[in-house]
């Protein structure tokens, strides 16, 4: 099956919003995407995610992960933002980037960066 990664990069309000929403309504469509569904959230993108305060976002990607959607972070920020125990508890994947990519162009996957 063909694979989709959303890649978060930007931390600014539209990217925030867009993602999530997209990929949950991606997920719930009835027909279905064709695709694997990948979040992949690093850079600026995952201080947000590792940001308490941030709980809007949070909850959305919560939601994500309840769905059913793999949503992965980059462990080397998720470690510099004392984040990496919060993540696995969530059940947020940890990847480098320097793995994650190459592992995404091995799939034949889709990037989108946000």
């Amino acid at each position: 099956m063909p694979k989709l990664v959303l890649h978060m990069f930007h931390d600014d309000a539209s990217s925030l919003s867009t993602v999530p929403a997209l990929v949950e309504r991606m997920q719930q469509s009835k027909t279905g995407v064709g695709a694997d569904l990948e979040v992949y959230v690093f850079g600026p993108g995952e201080a947000v995610l590792a940001d308490a305060n941030r709980s809007e976002f949070n909850a959305q990607i919560d939601n994500l992960l309840k769905l059913g959607v793999r949503v992965t972070a980059c462990i080397g920020l998720a470690q510099n933002f004392g984040a990496e125990a919060t993540f696995r508890t969530r059940k947020i994947a940890l990847e480098s980037a320097a793995l994650a990519f190459p592992r995404f162009a091995a799939e034949g996957a889709t990037v989108i960066t946000f």
